[in-house]
């Protein structure tokens, strides 16, 4: 017997086991079953997977619940070692081969058990305490989706850099494919990627803060116009369909016009992973990004007030002034190319003339960004009481707020080019000077 099993010949074995001795039947049995379990653990195919267990149940050592967890463990142990295997230096390679393995493996082990063992057959004669056959496989089947949503969550958290979308891609067809067995996991993916995409959106919008902070402690305002005025000519690039230009006169000052540049690397970054829900999150974190450059510039009208020359003061205010007219009114227009209006109100269920109930929804608010500076801008600016500026924003609707209409060229998915008018590699461009790069990306 004990020859058979070490030559595979489990058949026989068994048979030799109902005429041998006691105590080296019981080694040689011990023996077949580490033999058999072993081959669980291994690359083994449907028909190979039958017999073992055929062999197993002939054998008389477990009971059918004991043996469907047995199954379960040996196969598992196998795809672990699958996924060790992969290499994890590349967060992108390590998740696509990750997806790659369990969509092929983890498939083939749930046709494997449901060929093998029959939902429908008990567990315990009757009259014995019942076993839910399907708790312990789907519980199973959890366990291993589970497991994978940690290993993509991690591997994300590393940095995918922009192929988020690829990424997603491929998990929703992963999620899919398990739907032929019960286990379709695609609406748990969504708050994965959200997460994520937000995330990223946040840490870059937080650097365009830093580096305009940056900018503006090495800023001299006489510097930037004296170059750039109108004396000098800027050639303004022809608007491509589908895209949303920005206003030329950002480039007299270099501090707002590579700000404007990060932002639109954001959301250029953004846009290949935008879900809707993101878009509280994204205007939320764009407010507070605004209101911190407004708090820079505070900071630096106060440095510099009392050196003021008369045509610095006009200088600072035209500053003020593109940041409130021209800037702002420009970010509301890419976050309606992001976050159609349309979309949200019927993702909402809401007519689009009530998204405003609705809080700060793909448009930032204007009028809290530009109180701060209100005291700084030129006197035509302040020709409205406060109750005279509610009165007329509820009467007239802000600019800010218009969808971009099809005379603008600007698409669903529009691109965001920044200013300048020269496409780069994260489809964002520099702003350009005549003699010198103000920024590069």
């Amino acid at each position: 017997m004990d020859t058979c099993v070490r030559n595979g010949y489990y058949e026989e074995a068994l048979e030799l086991a109902a005429y041998g001795i006691v105590d080296e039947v019981h080694q040689s049995s011990q023996l077949m079953l580490n033999h058999l379990i072993q081959q669980l653990r291994t690359n083994i195919q449907l028909p190979a997977c039958l017999r073992v267990i055929g062999y197993l149940r002939r054998m008389d050592v477990f009971t059918e619940a004991e043996l469907r967890i047995k199954f379960l463990q040996a196969r598992d142990a196998w795809l672990h070692s699958i996924q060790a295997s992969i290499p994890d230096d590349d967060p992108y390679f390590h998740i696509t081969k990750t997806i790659e393995a369990c969509r092929v493996h983890l498939f083939d082990i749930i046709t494997q058990y449901r060929a093998i063992f029959s939902d429908e057959e008990p567990l315990l004669p009757p009259g014995e305490h019942a076993v839910n056959e399907s708790a312990i496989f789907h519980g199973w089947v959890l366990q291993k989706v589970s497991q994978f949503l940690q290993v993509l969550d991690n591997d994300l958290q590393r940095g995918v850099g922009s192929r988020l979308d690829s990424l997603l891609g491929q998990c929703m067809y992963f999620g899919l494919s398990f739907s032929r067995v019960g286990a379709d996991f695609r609406g748990q993916l969504a708050p994965v990627f959200q997460q994520v995409a937000f995330g990223t959106f946040r840490r870059a919008v937080q650097e365009a803060v830093d580096k305009f902070q940056d900018e503006m402690n090495s800023y001299t305002l006489i510097s930037a116009p004296a170059v750039l005025g109108s004396t000098i000519p800027v050639a303004v690039p022809t608007t491509q369909p589908g895209t949303l230009q920005p206003p030329m006169v950002l480039l007299d000052f270099p501090p707002l016009a590579c700000f404007l540049n990060n932002i639109l690397v954001a959301f250029n970054d953004l846009r290949l992973c935008c879900p809707v829900a993101l878009a509280q999150d994204v205007t939320t974190s764009l407010e507070a990004a605004l209101g911190k450059v407004t708090k820079t510039i505070l900071a630096f009208h106060r440095a510099e007030e009392a050196a003021f020359s008369n045509r610095e003061q006009e200088l600072f205010a035209q500053f003020c002034t593109v940041f409130l007219e021209d800037l702002l009114p420009y970010l509301n227009r890419c976050l309606q190319v992001l976050f159609p209006p349309a979309q949200i109100a019927q993702t909402l269920g809401v007519p689009p003339t009530q998204l405003h109930k609705y809080g700060s929804l793909g448009c930032v608010d204007v009028n809290v960004i530009k109180e701060p500076l209100a005291f700084i801008l030129p006197k035509r600016e302040a020709m409205f009481t406060p109750d005279e500026e509610k009165e007329l924003a509820q009467e007239t609707p802000a600019p800010a707020t218009e969808i971009p209409g099809p005379e603008q060229g600007v698409e669903p998915n529009a691109q965001l080019p920044p200013v300048g008018g020269e496409e780069s590699s994260v489809n964002a461009m520099a702003v350009l000077q005549p003699d010198d790069p103000v920024a590069t990306t």
